[in-house]
C-alpha cells in the first residue's frame, strides 16, 4: 500500500519510503584516500547506530545491505489498480491505526494516485501520494512519493494475482552496513485464509526477507471505506 525510507514511502504501501541509492552526501571517491575515508565513515556510523535506533524503533532494523528479491514478472499496472486492504505488515511508524487500505487510480498524466486511509484514535486519516513506473523494463518496481519535497521511494510488487493478494516490499540501505525494511501482505478483501498468509510469508523468506516480526492489521469493525 502504502512504502521505503530514503527517507521518504510503500504504499502504502503507499506511505513507503526507501531507496537503494546511497545518499549523495555519503558518496565517497575510490582510491587509497577514498577507501580510508569510507572506512572512517563506516566507523562513525557504527558509533552512531545506538543513537539512530530510537528513530527506527518503529521499523524493522537489520544489519547488512538490503536483499534483492525477485519481483512480479510481466507486471500489468492496469490490473493492479483499485483498492487493496492491508492484512499483515512489518512494523511501520506511519501505520499505527486499523482498517488500513489503499486505492490506486490512474491519472490523465499516466501517474498513479495513491490514496491511503487508516482509522487512528477514532478518526479516519488519509494520505495522498503519487506512484510511477521508473523503468519501463521493470514495471513491478514502482516509486512512490507523498511530498513534492521527497524523492520517489521503492514500492516493489514481489508477487500478485491481481484479484486477491499482493506482496509488497520496500527497503532503505545505509552504506550497506544496515537497512530498514517494510513488507506488506495486501488483499482485495479485508481477510485472507491462513494458508494464503502462510504461503505469502514463504515467498518473502525465499528472497531472504525476514518477516518474523510481521503483525496482523485489524480489519474488524471497518464501516467507512474509500
Amino acid at each position: 500500500m502504502s512504502g521505503n525510507w530514503c527517507i521518504q514511502g510503500s504504499e502504502s504501501h503507499s506511505y513507503w519510503t526507501c531507496t537503494h541509492a546511497t545518499p549523495s552526501a555519503l558518496c565517497l571517491t575510490t582510491g587509497s584516500s577514498g577507501t580510508a575515508a569510507l572506512e572512517r565513515m563506516k566507523a562513525v556510523i557504527v558509533l552512531l547506530v545506538p543513537l539512530l535506533l530510537p528513530l527506527v524503533s518503529a521499523q524493522t532494523f537489520r544489519w547488512g545491505p538490503c536483499p534483492t528479491p525477485m519481483v512480479q514478472p510481466n507486471f500489468e499496472l492496469n490490473k493492479y489498480l483499485g483498492k487493496w486492504y492491508e492484512i499483515e505488515k512489518l512494523p511501520a511508524s506511519f501505520e499505527k491505526g486499523k482498517c488500513i487500505e489503499a486505492n490506486y487510480a490512474l491519472r490523465p498524466d499516466k501517474t498513479v494516485q495513491v490514496l491511503n486511509v487508516q482509522t487512528y484514535k477514532g478518526k479516519v486519516r488519509t494520505a495522498e501520494g503519487t506512484a510511477i513506473i521508473q523503468d519501463p523494463k521493470e514495471p513491478a518496481k514502482l516509486g512512490v512519493s507523498f511530498s513534492y519535497f521527497t524523492p520517489y521511494a521503492p514500492y516493489w510488487v514481489l508477487s500478485t494475482d491481481y484479484n486477491s493478494i499482493s506482496l509488497v516490499y520496500s527497503c532503505t540501505d545505509v552504506l550497506r552496513l544496515f537497512h530498514v525494511d517494510y513488507a506488506w501482505i495486501l488483499s482485495r478483501s479485508r481477510s485472507l485464509p491462513a494458508e494464503a498468509v502462510y504461503h505469502a510469508k514463504e515467498i518473502f523468506s525465499r528472497d531472504n526477507i525476514d518477516v518474523s516480526k510481521m503483525t496482523p492489521t485489524d480489519q474488524q469493525g471497518c464501516n467507512g471505506t474509500l
